[in-house]
């Protein structure tokens, strides 16, 4: 037996967001279309599905070509059998994750993250599997009390907290 590790980077632009999850069974492409439209109104987004038997094929759907188009890369590029990649414009992970986690095809959510993103993937002869990310970068320092009131800020902003 061989087991190779990778690492790939996740293309994308520095506005959006994305999920990345695990599933069992061809059904989520479906049910994740229905999460994610109907909990925030003229969301944009794309979703992939690498399916892991069968077909192998990864299934699409979304609302947007663009969005559409970085998910399948983002499919391609790690490869994994029965992982979902969501890019998401005009919302954030916070509005639609509840909604993804509640269906019942979904095992785990990798990461939801607007970051620069890698992914630690192990290659085998029969396939690969993702075995954790990189959301992100390494901190510099603890937050202050400046911090502090920024990012309660922020949260105020973006209707969070009060």
């Amino acid at each position: 037996m061989s087991l190779e590790l990778k690492l790939v980077a996740v293309d994308k632009p520095a506005d959006v967001n994305l999920i990345l999850g695990h599933s069992h069974f061809i059904k989520t492409v479906e049910d994740l279309y229905e999460a994610v439209v109907s909990s925030v109104p003229g969301i944009e987004f794309g979703l992939a599905f690498c399916e892991a038997s069968q077909e192998r094929l990864i299934r699409v759907e979304g609302t947007h070509d663009g969005m559409k188009t970085l998910a399948v890369e983002a499919a391609q590029a790690i490869g994994a059998g029965h992982t979902f990649v969501i890019f998401l414009n005009n919302a954030f992970p916070i509005n639609v994750l509840g909604a993804i986690k509640a269906c019942p095809e979904v095992c785990r959510i990798y990461c939801a993250t607007a970051n620069p993103l890698q992914v630690v993937v192990a290659e085998t002869p029969e396939g690969r599997g993702i075995l954790g990310v990189v959301d992100g970068l390494t901190p510099l320092g603890v937050e202050g009390e400046k911090d502090v009131a920024h990012r309660q800020e922020l949260l105020q902003k973006f209707g969070y907290k009060r």
